[in-house]
């Protein structure tokens, strides 16, 4: 099978608001919405998404605000999935101080989280189809040009965050 007749692989999904029930969850059902979710965007097959303890440790550190009656909230939803998004490339310190802010005005009602991650998930959207409109991948046969594309992308994704960073140190002053 070439590479054109395989199919192409996901290689980003969001947890959108419509996937989100209505009803406040169980830490389990939780963690069943993003592995039905996310599953499609592992490298591998039966890799960890979300487990309790990484949710207890999100809790721990105050990366979103206190659950009641161990349900979890719309709100609860949209933030652990930013955290999903964000763990990969920051630290929980980064994470914390990305959310602060966010947290701070979903708990004294200034922010409707709702809206802001619609326009997120909007941003994500266009940004994957600009990223798959600019993505030639090189033929499998060839090595050295998938090395030149994988040091490319590593070194993109190395300036992208280095930016990220300058503007989370500046969320801290």
């Amino acid at each position: 099978m070439t590479q054109a007749d395989q199919p192409k692989p996901i290689l980003d999904r969001q947890l959108e608001l419509t996937d989100i029930p209505n009803i406040d969850l169980y830490m389990d059902q939780v963690i069943q919405l993003f592995e039905r979710t996310f599953e499609e965007t592992t490298r591998a097959k039966g890799e960890t998404i979300l487990t309790k303890t990484m949710i207890n440790n999100y809790a721990k550190k105050k990366l979103f605000f206190p659950v009641t009656n161990k349900k979890y909230t719309k709100d609860h939803l949209i933030l652990i999935s930013l955290i999903y998004q964000l763990k990969g490339t920051f630290s929980i310190n980064d994470i914390k101080t990305i959310l602060t802010d966010l947290n701070t005005g979903v708990t004294s009602q200034s922010i409707n989280l709702e809206a802001f991650y619609q326009t997120y998930l909007d941003t994500t959207a266009a940004n994957q189809t600009r990223f798959e409109a600019q993505q030639q991948l090189p033929d499998e046969s060839d090595h050295l040009e998938q090395l030149q594309l994988i040091l490319s992308l590593a070194h993109m994704s190395n300036l992208y965050r280095r930016a990220a960073e300058r503007l989370i140190d500046q969320l801290e002053d």
